[in-house]
């Protein structure tokens, strides 16, 4: 077999020619369109995917078969119908003007094949697997996802973006970030990490990058926030790639925009990166859905690190106790039972399902339920501690019925 050669066409303004409208046309016809080429599509029926693509003004669709002729100023040729004759009468006027031309039922008489291709970034992928599809596919999927995750996150200096990337961790399984914030952890170069960001990702930084634990940071709880504003800001006007990397997602009750106001009043760019907040996503992984058709409309979450009784708190708790849907408590394993017998007083029924979900997510994750008037003393007996998500409402009833026996 010959070796081919491998090249990346700048196909941008170029005409390019498609004969054919079926299934193998709808494939290609994105990535092509995606090159900036000019479309034209010669075939007498198209597919109703391909017809919604026609609104692209770039590809116009030439309603009738083949004809000598047709690829004249042609700079590349996709033959893609699956009449032989056809896609031999192409190859030769292709082959006569010189001009490449994939075929896709006989790759041996075509001068060009189509790489299996993908994109990250500024990045293209293309792999030729010697005739084996699914081969090459394989290949570029897992080169792909090595580019997602960062594990093949060679820094690319022409392509790098400092400023400070406020990055959402996600509920504790290193797994449950986000591609991009796994991605910018690979290119970071100073990283600040809390307490409940997924630890096992520290262990995949680069050896130079400089790393502060937000959850040792000197001098108190509140200083400790005006230590890391202070580190975003300096590390960021010193022109690095700056990650704070913070559990579930920085926006809900993450004081993450804190930091961004940090960063935005010394003129250093940022960029907040969603993260998977633990509110939803660890009741779910415990089997509690937050929300249920016929059983509720709606779910409300809530800080409990302040107890209903402190000046400070700005939770209407006797509201909520009216509320009929599932409510989520962060942040209040220590006030607990001063929270449950709020509500129990406003109106909330005792009776009402209750569960704690105690490090959510990774394989020491410990679910116990019970009611709201003795979820905090279930949790006491249990040894269930902080981090914990507690769930009110009759969603728990729901995951208890699909829990097996038994269990948990």
């Amino acid at each position: 077999m010959t070796d081919q050669y491998l090249s990346g066409l700048v196909l941008t303004g170029r005409r390019v020619v498609v004969v054919g409208g079926g299934g193998v046309a709808q494939r290609r016809l994105p990535r092509l369109l995606e090159s900036g080429a000019v479309i034209d599509l010669i075939s007498p029926s198209i597919t109703p995917t391909i017809e919604g693509l026609l609104a692209n003004p770039s590809l116009t669709w030439i309603e009738r078969g083949y004809t000598n002729g047709d690829l004249e100023n042609a700079w590349y040729v996709v033959v893609a119908t699956d009449d032989a004759v056809v896609n031999d009468e192409v190859s030769r006027e292709a082959e006569e003007r010189r001009i490449f031309c994939v075929r896709s039922d006989d790759r041996s008489r075509a001068t060009a094949w189509t790489p299996a291709s993908g994109q990250h970034d500024n990045v293209t992928i293309g792999v030729l697997g010697g005739g084996d599809h699914r081969r090459s596919a394989a290949v570029r999927d897992a080169i792909l996802e090595g580019l997602r995750t960062g594990e093949l996150g060679a820094r690319d200096a022409s392509g790098r973006r400092p400023g400070v990337y406020l990055v959402g961790g996600g509920p504790g399984d290193p797994d449950l970030i986000t591609v991009r914030g796994r991605r910018l952890l690979a290119e970071a170069e100073v990283v600040v990490a809390d307490r409940l960001a997924p630890q096992q990702l520290l262990d995949e930084l680069s050896p130079d990058v400089e790393l502060f634990d937000a959850a040792k940071l000197p001098r108190g709880r509140a200083a400790q926030q005006e230590e890391i504003n202070r580190i975003l800001v300096e590390r960021g006007l010193e022109g690095k790639v700056v990650v704070r990397l913070k559990g579930g997602d920085p926006y809900v009750f993450g004081r993450g925009f804190e930091e961004a106001l940090a960063c935005a009043e010394a003129g250093v760019p940022w960029t907040v990166v969603p993260g998977i907040t633990s509110s939803i996503s660890v009741p779910a992984a415990a089997g509690i859905p937050v929300t249920h058709r016929g059983v509720t409309h709606e779910f409300t979450v809530v800080s409990g690190h302040i107890p209903p009784s402190h000046p400070d708190s700005l939770v209407n708790w006797d509201a909520l106790a009216q509320l009929s849907g599932t409510l989520v408590l962060l942040m209040a394993v220590e006030n607990l039972p001063a929270i449950t017998e709020r509500l129990i007083a406003a109106g909330r029924p005792a009776t009402t399902p209750a569960a704690a979900v105690a490090d959510g997510t990774l394989p020491s994750q410990h679910l116990v339920t019970s009611d709201l008037a003795n979820i905090a003393t279930t949790m006491h007996e249990a040894g269930v501690g902080a981090p914990a998500i507690i769930v009110i409402g009759n969603v728990v009833e729901v995951g208890n019925s699909a829990r097996p026996k038994g269990s948990a």
